[in-house]
């Protein structure tokens, strides 16, 4: 008997990484669904059975779909798999009905062991068919959903990018999340190719407040850039009490606030982002930009610098029921395009 499966995922290279990782002789039709929205029209339409579920998404995100499903009662069972594991995420989508949680990357031992645990796939005897006839079950999909079912095609340098981030944001944010004991609200991280001149202005975090900002270099393996932390003044206090330290506001304390965050952010993502890209990259040491400024003020040595072209990764971390934000920035040469691509040919042939 065939499986309507259904895989909701923004990232292009996501949807193809998590049908690739499916059992290859499970009888599946494959849909998929570029966001949250896509997904329930599909399943409220009959075109799934089984939902392999993103979390963070533009327009609805996996929250969302949960919620919608719940209210609905539509009957689907939810499988999620995403690059935020704190804790409390894999806690609140258990609570709103998924039957499980799969962490990014995917792998296929994982997700075959786990089909097979709830019932849902059975391998078949090595005779029952032949490989042909197999690949041919992967790829019929209901006449209905041809449209929706596309494959997710070629992968852009800014697609890899903003998945690799993902997961590597995910990273972070546990690491962030058990520390404090928070739940980290995350975003679909931005990733743009801009020059220098462009980053104040292209910053979600560039309005009137003022900000502090520490920044430390990363290399290895043919890749190099710069890591910042934009902290927000608003934040110091509420993080401060988090992390342990006396009430009070003072320069020092402000330091101390702002080199803890940066520890705990740039290590995990710059790790996990090596790590995806099979590079070992090297931190210096961090430097404070200045504090209690604008952002422009803050950019000023990259606005010197013109029309030189930079790859650009942008994470805004806000914490759940406190008034923390700070904004990620992760600035990759050009001269690191070519080592990235060839990691984007490596992982999605």
């Amino acid at each position: 008997m065939t499986t309507r499966v259904l895989i909701c995922d923004d990232s292009g290279m996501a949807r193809k990484q998590m049908s690739r990782a499916l059992p290859p002789d499970w009888e599946t039709d494959i849909a998929f669904a570029v966001d949250g929205l896509d997904a329930l029209e599909q399943i409220r339409a009959g075109y799934a059975e089984i939902l392999f579920l993103d979390l963070n998404m533009p327009e609805l995100d996996g929250y969302g779909v949960l919620e919608a499903i719940n209210r609905e009662d539509l009957p689907v069972l939810t499988i999620v798999v995403s690059g935020d594991i704190q804790p409390q995420a894999r806690a609140r989508v258990k609570k709103m009905g998924a039957i499980d949680f799969i962490k990014k990357p995917t792998e296929p031992g994982i997700i075959t062991s786990l089909l097979k645990d709830y019932g849902l796939y059975t391998p078949a005897e090595p005779a029952a068919e032949s490989p042909a006839a197999s690949a041919a079950s992967r790829t019929t999909v209901p006449p209905q959903a041809a449209a929706k079912a596309n494959d997710p095609g070629e992968t852009t340098l800014t697609e890899f990018l903003q998945e690799i981030s993902n997961v590597a944001m995910g990273q972070a944010a546990d690491l962030l999340a058990r520390l404090l004991d928070v739940f980290v609200k995350l975003p679909v991280p931005r990733v743009a190719m801009m020059a220098h001149s462009e980053i104040g202005m292209a910053l979600s975090a560039a309005d009137q407040s003022r900000y502090s900002a520490v920044c430390q270099g990363f290399i290895g393996g043919g890749v190099a850039g710069e890591a910042l932390l934009l902290f927000s003044d608003s934040s110091f206090n509420d993080m401060a009490r988090l992390l342990g330290y006396d009430e009070g506001s003072s320069e020092t304390l402000d330091v101390e606030v702002l080199m803890d965050m940066s520890s705990i952010l740039f290590g995990a993502f710059i790790n996990g982002l090596g790590a995806q890209l099979d590079i070992k990259l090297g931190l210096s040491h961090p430097v404070v930009l200045g504090q209690h400024q604008s952002i422009s003020d803050l950019l000023e040595h990259h606005s010197r610098q013109g029309d030189q072209q930079l790859l650009a990764i942008e994470i805004n971390y806000q914490l759940e029921d406190h008034a923390v934000a700070c904004d990620l920035l992760v600035l990759m040469t050009e001269d690191s395009i070519p080592r990235l691509q060839s990691s984007l040919q490596y992982l999605t042939e």
